[in-house]
């Protein structure tokens, strides 16, 4: 009996069995909290097998991000975010992901060829995280629900608390 008797049409089993196959396990380790365009931005550096993100690249990425978010007050942005630079596999990615208003949260791709910062460009429209990314923001998000939104005490204290919640090791 075939293994895919039974599945929709549009799964596409042979795809999605060579990415299972190809699936691996990314390093991940938190890059510090700054302030870009009066926002507290989480940086991560991610990192595909063979590459690295180094600290002139989280500089170039929050540059990057500082303009993305100088416009964050028209979008209803709450001045919290989560940076993320990624050295892919096939590529570099930076991900500015912010919490807005009415429990939402605004998110920016940008892309580019791989160890060419200055070549991020946004990312084509429907561009979501990819399965690494969004293993951080998962996690990004139960650290703002848990310490922020649920926290209890003065504001700064679960900024804080935020802030030092982080993913370090690996991402699957």
């Amino acid at each position: 009996m075939d293994h895919d008797d039974g599945l929709p049409s549009a799964v596409g089993a042979e795809a999605l069995l060579a990415l299972a196959d190809g699936h691996h396990a990314r390093t991940v380790r938190p890059a510090g909290t700054r302030e870009a365009a009066g926002h507290l931005v989480k940086a991560y550096a991610l990192e595909a097998p063979g590459r690295a993100v180094a600290g002139p690249d989280v500089e170039a990425a929050l540059r990057l991000a500082e303009a993305h978010l100088a416009l964050g007050e028209q979008r209803g942005s709450l001045g919290l975010g989560v940076l993320i630079v990624h050295a892919g596999g096939d590529g570099d990615y930076v991900l500015v992901h912010t919490w807005i208003e009415g429990h939402m949260a605004d998110l920016a791709v940008f892309t580019g060829p791989a160890g060419q910062p200055k070549l991020l460009r946004p990312g084509r429209a429907g561009l979501a995280p990819c399965v690494w990314e969004a293993a951080l923001l998962a996690h990004e998000r139960e650290a703002y629900s848990r310490h922020v939104l649920h926290g209890t005490g003065p504001l700064s204290g679960r900024i804080a608390a935020w802030s030092a919640d982080t993913v370090e090791g690996t991402v699957r």
